[in-house]
């Protein structure tokens, strides 16, 4: 037992030895911040979210027709590989540092993605579009954190949460400009490469940081090398089979058993590690102490796995069942996406003036849920829009105010690595989402399909061409299979539902938080009682404020 305490004892000082990023920020510096925060968001959502209206022109140019899924899978492996460093890194170097490589590498993949010569370098570089634009959503959240108070953290997380539907909205319709017209699908990332380096020439000059005091190699030696190796090793054999499990791979074959197992192994002896080795784990091991953690990392999940299948099947259902072209089906999904990014910004205004955020939530995952079981071949394209309003309405209402949830029920050590482990159960909850979506369309469509056109079922994007238009069967099964998939995601959401239920909602003013109203004497006199005895706090505190003022 004292063997135990002791070890709990050496990482909580690890932790608290960090040095602290709160820069509460005046106004006019807050705009600024958020300006550049909500840029670099922008851009990486134009990315992520573009691509898939030019993937099919990319293939015909790239002759891989039969491989381009994986420039969506590579981004979204290597987004949810680095999501889990990306906290612990932030609270070694500081986060502007990390920020700004993020940006950057953003920049440098677009590029090398427009020069790629073919489908090989093409995924490649699509890995690191991924692992930048991974850092930029995950370093936004974190220094929104750092420069405002809890209270207001959920007003000013909705509104560059709202860049999330904006880029959403704008990324497909720039893409299909660019298809469209005769300029070349490289125009899209010739176009986002120099805007993500103005971005990040921008954060390097204008955005607001406490540099870490530690030297370069000081700093090295914090890092949970054992913990990123085993977390990296671990999520990549995983989702590599399980992205192409039935697909690319036959499910019993060994290289997917082989790379499950060694998957499976490898997070296990990471948790180990995080538990009993780590002087500076990633994901404490504590924080699953809190039941209510526990309910939002997976609501996180959960949340992960239907966004990320809605957001694909949708448009599939509707270029498929109802032969909508690409361009409408787009125009149908902009309702979705604006109100979303609406509901963003008022939902964040709403919790930070009623300073709760356990209502929103639920709300979030209640409204909305199975709506999208109403649609059928011949519904109104009028009708079909309700169902997508108030999915945007619900993940306004959930995307951001989850994670204030988190940040409330965490002390204020772990913020980083609460957000990033937040951010990592919501990717392997979207890369989950679609594999599974992918067996249940297939398996659906295996049996509906007539048998003259079974071989569709191995190929879930194209239609096929006949003299006479498609037949009413083929897009009979193709409604089956949509609806199995919409069926499937009513439990689930059920089941984040009854989870609200269990958030508590303790407000927004945790013991080492201070509020808007506390000065910055009072700021430092709570966080240095906590660190030190209580008959050095007040000199101590009393020196610190005077410091902090002369500084601002």
């Amino acid at each position: 037992m004292a063997r135990h305490h002791g070890r709990r004892e050496a990482v909580t000082t690890a932790e608290t030895s960090l040095h602290d990023q709160s820069n509460l920020l005046p106004r006019r510096q807050l705009v600024s911040c958020l300006a550049i925060l909500s840029l670099a968001l922008l851009i990486s959502f134009v990315d992520q979210n573009g691509i898939s209206t030019a993937l099919p022109a990319i293939a015909a140019d790239l002759d891989a027709r039969a491989t381009i899924s994986w420039a969506g899978t590579a981004s979204l492996l290597a987004n949810t590989t680095f999501q889990m460093l990306y906290g612990r890194l932030s609270d070694i170097f500081g986060r502007k540092a990390v920020f700004v490589s993020a940006v950057l590498l953003l920049a440098l993949a677009d590029l090398l993605c427009g020069l790629s010569p073919g489908p090989a370098l093409f995924y490649v570089w699509r890995g690191v579009a991924g692992i930048g634009g991974g850092g930029i959503a995950n370093l936004a959240m974190i220094i929104v954190s750092d420069v405002v108070t809890l209270e207001q953290r959920g007003k000013y997380q909705g509104i560059t949460s709202s860049m999330v539907g904006l880029g959403s909205v704008t990324g497909p319709f720039l893409a299909a400009a660019f298809v469209g017209s005769r300029a070349t699908w490289r125009g899209l990332f010739w176009t986002l490469a120099p805007l993500g380096a103005l971005s990040g020439l921008l954060a390097y000059l204008y955005l607001p940081s406490k540099e870490p005091t530690s030297t370069v190699r000081e700093s090295m030696r914090k890092i949970d090398w054992m913990g990123s190796l085993t977390s990296s090793v671990g999520t990549v054999f995983l989702l590599i089979p399980i992205s192409g499990g039935g697909a690319y791979f036959a499910w019993n074959s060994p290289l997917v058993v082989s790379m499950l197992a060694i998957g499976s192994v490898c997070l296990v002896l990471f948790a180990l590690v995080e538990w009993k080795l780590a002087e500076l784990p990633m994901m404490p091991v504590a924080v699953y102490r809190d039941p209510v953690v526990v309910v939002l990392m997976a609501q996180s999940f959960l949340f992960g796995f239907i966004y990320h299948a809605s957001v694909y099947y949708i448009p599939l259902y509707l270029q498929n069942a109802h032969q909508f072209s690409i361009g409408a089906s787009a125009v149908l999904l902009v309702p979705m996406f604006g109100i979303q990014t609406v509901v963003s910004i008022l939902s964040g205004f709403w919790i930070s003036w009623r300073k709760r955020y356990g209502e929103v939530i639920r709300f979030g995952f209640g409204i909305g849920a199975g709506l999208a079981l109403v649609y059928t071949r011949e519904t109104n394209p009028g009708i079909i829009v309700i169902p997508l309003l108030a999915m945007g309405i619900g993940v306004g209402c959930v995307f951001q105010p989850t994670l204030v949830a988190l940040q409330a029920h965490s002390v204020k050590s772990r913020r980083a690595v609460i957000i990033s482990s937040r951010n990592f159960n919501r990717c392997a909850g979207g890369a989950c989402g679609l594999a599974v979506c992918a067996a249940v369309l297939q398996a659906r469509l295996r049996a509906t399909l007539p048998p003259e056109y079974a071989y569709l079922a191995e190929s879930t994007y194209a239609l096929p061409s006949a003299p006479g238009g498609v037949p009413p069967a083929v897009l009979d099964a193709y409604m089956a299979a949509s609806r199995a998939v919409f069926v499937m995601q009513v439990p689930l959401i059920g089941l984040c539902f009854l989870g609200a239920l269990f958030v508590e909602d303790r407000g927004l003013a945790p013991k080492n938080e201070c509020t808007e109203e506390q000065s910055l004497e009072q700021r430092d006199e709570d966080r240095g009682d906590e660190a030190m005895p209580q008959g050095e706090a007040k000199d101590h505190d009393q020196g610190s404020a005077e410091e902090g003022l002369r500084a601002s």
